[in-house]
C-alpha cells in the first residue's frame, strides 16, 4: 500500500493492526504511529490516544522520514511503499517500507518474557536495514490520558524519565540517534543502512518504580514472545479450509485475554463511532459473559486447554457470585463496574463523539446470558471435564431460576432501553434449560429437571406462537413485532431450529437486512449505523447448518475479503464504501469468523 496521509491527524480505522502481551493491546497504524497504547492494563486509562485526540493524544512514531527523503528526491505519496504482515503465527507486526533510496522492517511487540506478560510493559520496535540507506525518524510523545493528566519528562541520571499521572515511561534504544527530551516528549533520528539493526523500546509501569531493561533483554524478549505466540498457535487443533483466518482470530481472541484473571475484553478500545453522526460511541473494555462464553465455545472446538481452563474458571466463579442475576458484563479483574457512563473533554475519532469511560448496560438484564453459560459448561463436560460439586448446584439453582425468568422482558442481546419479549431471548432460554436437562441426564447436575423439561417445552411453544410470522416467513424480533433481527442466526449454532423455518428466516433477513455479504443489526438499523460485521459470519454458518453449503461458502468468501490488510475486523462496516466503525478488534466479529469456519468445516 502507499502511504496514507492523515486527515486531521487521523487515519482510516483500517490502517491499525494490533499488539499486545495478554494484558494490554497496542495498535499500530500503517504509517508506524502506536496510536492507542494504555499501560499497565488494556482498560487502563491510554498514556498514548491519538486514535481518539490527534492533538493532545499522544502517540509512539518510527517512519522513514519524510522531509529527508523528499529532500533526496523521493515523491513519498507514490514511491514509498508500505507491506506489513503479522511474524506467522504470533501478534508481532512486521511492517516494511520500501523507498528508491532503500528499504527497511520494522517488528513491533509488545513483549513477554519466559514465562507470559512482564511484570512491567514493554513495547519494542526493531528496525532492520535490507538494501540501501533509509533515513528515519521517531518521536516519543505522551498523551493527557483522555485529558485527565499533563506529561512531563523529569531528567534523572538514568535518562530522561516520562510522568504521566501514576504512569512512568522511559525511553531504550540502541543505535536510534541522539536523544532530543523536549518538556513533554523525546525524540531522534538516524539512518538505517544494509544490515544494521536499531531498537526502539518504550518501558512503563504504574503505581511501582520504573524498570530499565537493557536493549539485550528486549531484544531476547521480541524473540521470547514469537516463541510463545507459537507454541500457543500450535497447540491448535484445525485443519480445513480458512486456515490463516483461523488462527488470525483465535490470536485476537489470545490478544484480547486479561491473563491476571482469564477474563476476555469485548474489544481493545473504547468509543470508536458506529456511525459517521456520532452519539453510537460505547466503551468495550470490558469483558462481557456473552463474548466470553463464545470464545470459549471457539477455542473447546479448537482443542485449546489452558485458556479454557483459567476462562471456564472465571466465568463460573463469577457466576456463582452473582446468582441467580447474572451480571451482563464486569471488568477485566472480575468486579462488577457501576452502571453509569461518563463523557470525557475528549474530541474523538475523526471529531465523532463523545469519548466515553464506563457502559449503561452493565446492569441490564440480558436473558440470553443463561443460555451462553450452560452451553459454555455443557461444551466443556464434553471436552472430557468434570464440573465440581459447588458450580454443579449453582447451575441447578440457575435452571430453577431460569424456569421463572424466562417469561420477563429482557433487554436483548442488544442491550436496548427497550424492554420486551425477545424471541432471541427467549431462545436463549431455552438453550439454557435444553442443556441443563442434559448435564442432569449425564450426572452432572444434581436434582430432578422435570421442571426445567416443562419449562423447555412451553419456551418453544411460545416461540411458535409469539416468535414465529407466517406472513414474514421469518422468526421476528420481539412479541407483537413484524421486525426483524439478524441475533436469532445464532439459534442454528445453539441447535434450536436448522430446518426450514430457520431457512426461510435467513433469507428474510438477507432481504431486508442484508447488502451483499453484510447484515444490518435488525430492522431499521441501515439509518443510524454500519452494519455489523459478526452477523455476516453468523449468516455462514446458519446457511451450512440449514444444509445450504454452497452458499454458505460463497457467503464466508465475500466476509473475509473484507478483512484489512492483517486480516483484523472492527464491530462494523460501512456498506457504501466497505470502511471500517467501530469498537477494535473486536472479538465478536473475530469469534463469529471463528465458529463459520468451524462450523463448515464440520467441527
Amino acid at each position: 500500500m502507499n502511504l496514507e496521509d492523515r486527515r486531521d491527524g487521523y487515519v482510516d480505522l483500517r490502517s491499525y493492526a494490533a499488539i499486545g502481551n495478554g494484558r494490554t493491546v497496542a495498535l499500530v497504524a500503517h504509517d508506524g504511529s502506536v496510536d492507542w497504547f494504555p499501560v499497565p492494563d488494556l482498560d487502563s486509562s491510554p498514556v498514548f490516544a491519538r486514535l481518539l485526540d490527534a492533538d493532545h493524544g499522544g502517540c509512539i512514531e518510527l517512519h522513514p522520514d519524510r522531509e529527508a527523503l523528499a529532500a533526496a528526491g523521493v515523491d513519498v505519496t507514490t514511491e514509498l511503499q508500505i507491506h506489513r504482515q503479522y511474524v506467522q503465527g504470533t501478534n508481532v507486526l512486521s511492517t516494511t517500507y520500501r523507498t528508491p533510496v532503500g528499504s527497511v522492517r520494522v517488528t513491533d511487540s509488545v513483549n513477554m518474557g519466559s514465562t507470559g506478560a512482564l511484570p512491567w510493559t514493554e513495547l519494542a520496535r526493531c528496525v532492520e536495514g535490507l538494501a540501501g540507506e533509509v533515513p528515519m525518524r521517531w518521536r516519543v510523545v505522551p498523551g493527557t490520558m483522555l485529558n485527565t493528566a499533563s506529561p512531563w519528562v523529569q531528567q534523572t541520571d538514568q535518562g530522561p524519565v516520562v510522568r504521566v499521572g501514576e504512569v512512568s515511561l522511559a525511553v531504550r534504544g540502541e543505535n536510534i540517534g541522539v536523544h532530543d527530551a523536549g518538556p513533554q516528549a523525546i525524540s531522534g533520528r538516524f539512518a538505517s543502512g544494509e544490515a544494521t539493526e536499531h531498537l526502539l523500546a518504550v518501558v512503563g509501569t504504574s503505581a511501582e518504580p520504573l524498570r530499565l531493561p537493557a536493549t539485550h533483554a528486549i531484544r531476547r524478549n521480541v524473540d521470547l514472545s514469537v516463541d510463545l505466540w507459537r507454541r500457543w498457535t500450535d497447540l491448535l487443533e484445525y485443519d480445513g479450509p480458512y486456515g490463516d483466518e483461523v488462527r488470525r482470530s483465535a490470536l485476537v481472541l489470545k490478544l484480547l485475554e486479561h491473563d491476571p484473571s482469564g477474563s476476555i475484553a469485548a474489544a481493545a478500545t473504547t468509543s470508536l463511532p458506529e456511525n459517521r453522526e456520532g452519539t453510537k460511541n460505547y466503551d468495550y473494555r470490558f469483558a462481557w459473559i456473552r463474548d466470553a462464553t463464545y470464545t470459549l465455545h471457539a477455542l473447546l472446538r479448537l482443542d485449546e486447554q489452558e485458556d479454557v481452563h483459567a476462562a471456564v474458571s472465571w466465568l463460573l466463579r463469577l457466576a456463582r457470585q452473582q446468582q441467580p442475576r447474572l451480571h451482563v458484563l464486569n471488568r477485566l479483574n472480575g468486579h462488577v463496574p457501576e452502571a453509569v457512563t461518563t463523557e470525557l473533554e475528549v474530541p474523538g475519532w475523526r471529531g465523532i463523539g463523545p469519548v466515553v469511560a464506563g457502559n449503561d448496560a452493565a446492569d441490564q438484564l440480558q436473558l440470553g446470558v443463561y443460555g451462553d453459560i450452560f452451553d459454555m459448561a455443557t461444551l466443556y463436560v464434553d471436552g472430557g471435564n468434570v464440573l465440581d460439586a459447588e458450580t454443579a448446584r449453582m447451575l441447578s439453582g440457575l435452571a430453577d431460576a431460569v424456569c421463572d425468568l424466562w417469561i420477563r422482558p429482557d433487554a436483548g442481546m442488544w442491550e436496548l432501553p427497550e424492554h420486551r419479549h425477545y424471541t432471541s431471548s427467549k431462545m436463549g432460554c431455552w438453550v439454557a434449560l435444553d442443556r441443563a436437562i442434559a448435564l442432569a441426564e449425564r450426572g452432572h447436575l444434581p436434582g430432578t429437571d422435570d421442571r426445567w423439561r416443562d419449562e423447555r417445552d412451553r419456551i418453544r411453544a411460545w416461540i411458535e406462537e409469539h416468535g414465529w410470522s407466517e406472513e414474514r416467513g421469518a422468526y421476528v424480533w420481539y412479541r407483537g413485532s413484524e421486525e426483524l433481527d439478524a441475533s436469532v442466526l445464532l439459534h442454528t449454532i445453539s441447535g434450536f431450529d436448522t430446518g426450514p423455518r430457520m431457512s426461510s428466516t435467513i433469507d428474510a433477513l438477507r432481504e431486508e437486512l442484508g447488502r451483499g455479504p453484510l447484515l444490518f443489526r435488525y430492522s431499521g438499523m441501515d439509518a443510524e449505523e454500519g452494519t455489523f460485521t459478526a452477523c455476516g459470519f453468523w449468516c455462514a454458518a446458519a446457511l451450512a447448518l440449514v444444509g445450504r453449503r454452497t452458499e454458505a461458502r460463497e457467503q464466508m468468501d465475500a466476509m473475509l475479503a473484507l478483512a484489512n490488510d492483517v486480516g483484523l475486523y472492527t464491530e462494523m462496516i460501512d456498506p457504501a464504501d466497505d470502511s471500517f466503525l467501530g469498537n477494535t478488534p473486536q472479538a465478536l466479529s473475530h469469534l463469529a469468523l471463528l465458529v463459520a469456519a468451524l462450523t463448515l468445516n464440520g467441527q
